[in-house]
């Protein structure tokens, strides 16, 4: 997966290990995690927008198919490396510096003791053990912090530097594989969301987690996140990393092109080259959903809101948690304040040419990949029927 950024984030370091290759907001869903007081959802009509966004649920089905073709992928897989991947210091850096995503859980547990006060709480993707020493510090009983990779041995020592051996208790291991000092735990917590929401399929284990260990009025935190896309232009950076294969010292390298437009840009997106609506493709109600779930196909229609061309489509997450006293949660969106996911940004084959008031219309079908299970394939379908520009197009992503 290729970036425009090359720094020592989360980023770099999961997706190199894997072979793999904001902005401060206007108008957000959400509270500012900095602020004292979360954000009051009540209003007339019972929703709330972020900018122009399409609020309406408009998930459909679910394909049973991996439709991107790994046949010459190496051997080694996403999944073979994801675990010691998040054994480097970086990560965790990374995400902890991360003030949106984790002020946000560090509000949502201290600003809703009463969902804490004497409960079980399971951790799941501890790393360093900062959602567990939250959790301790609000009132829980006790939490089972559960964590893969070496860092458990980190948070073992962090822990019990922090004197909350006694509350805490560290347990290395897969939650698919280890087992619970206890029957049941009233709350689950978890950063899972991986770049694209769905990246790493970490939420599968979440919900394994929940199916298994969690009581039946228990709360899972959080508890709904929701994709979206919209259209940019980005002609400079496209020319620099996907057409530059056409032409390189003399030779044509097209056949790299072909591959390279296949695998989403992980980075930050300029909301001013925004061209459309963004537009709701599906909301994960994490408390309900099935695993299936997370497999599935919505239609789109982006209105262009200028005269402008389109070289990308970008795709965003906003997790929610709706339990508390008053909504909280945060975007990834190009309107928003700066997260280390950023957006996910997929180049088109065609440059389109729209005009205000045009719409692309079309569908994204996303399905885990058969073969390497904490990868996602995309499959696209885009068409345009506009003054100057009339084309339809199917385009496959993987992000791996």
């Amino acid at each position: 997966m290729v970036r425009r950024n090359n720094n020592n984030s989360k980023e770099q370091s999961s997706i190199n290990s894997m072979s793999s290759s904001q902005f401060q907001g206007t108008k957000t869903r959400f509270q500012d995690p900095d602020e004292e007081d979360a954000l009051d959802t009540s209003n007339p009509e019972g929703s709330i927008e972020v900018g122009d966004r399409v609020t309406e649920d408009v998930s459909m089905g679910e394909p049973d198919v991996s439709f991107v073709d790994c046949a010459d992928d190496d051997d080694k897989t996403s999944a073979d490396y994801y675990f010691d991947s998040y054994s480097h210091f970086g990560i965790h850096e990374e995400m902890l510096k991360d003030v949106v995503r984790t002020k946000t859980y560090q509000n949502v547990i201290y600003k809703n003791k009463f969902l804490f006060q004497n409960k079980v709480v399971l951790d799941v993707g501890a790393g360093t053990g900062i959602l567990s020493l939250f959790c301790a510090k609000a009132g829980a009983s006790h939490v089972y912090a559960v964590e893969c990779s070496h860092m458990a041995d980190m948070a073992k020592q962090i822990v019990e530097t922090n004197g909350f051996s006694d509350v805490i208790t560290v347990l290395k291991g897969k939650i698919e594989e280890i087992e619970l000092p206890v029957e049941k735990v009233d709350i689950i917590i978890s950063e899972w969301m991986g770049y694209f929401l769905l990246f790493e399929n970490m939420l599968h284990t979440v919900l394994h987690a929940r199916d298994k260990w969690l009581v039946n009025d228990g709360i899972v935190l959080p508890d709904k996140a929701s994709l979206y896309l919209t259209a940019i232009e980005d002609a400079e950076y496209k020319d620099d990393k996907i057409e530059f294969w056409n032409n390189v010292y003399g030779f044509d390298m097209s056949c790299i092109k072909k591959q390279a437009i296949m695998e989403p840009l992980v980075d930050t997106v300029d909301q001013n080259q925004i061209v459309t609506n963004s537009q709701l493709l599906k909301t994960m109600d994490i408390s309900k959903m099935a695993p299936g779930d997370a497999s599935f196909t919505a239609p789109f229609k982006l209105v262009a809101s200028r005269d402008d061309y389109i070289h990308a489509l970008v795709a965003y997450f906003d997790v929610s948690f709706t339990k508390c006293h008053k909504l909280m949660g945060f975007s990834t969106g190009p309107k928003s304040r700066a997260t280390h996911w950023k957006q996910t940004v997929l180049y088109l084959e065609d440059v389109l040419t729209i005009c205000e008031g045009e719409a692309i219309t079309g569908s994204m079908t996303v399905a885990q990949n058969k073969k390497n299970p904490r990868d996602v394939d995309i499959m696209i379908k885009y068409s345009l029927n506009g003054r100057r520009c009339i084309i339809s197009n199917v385009q496959y992503y993987k992000m791996r």
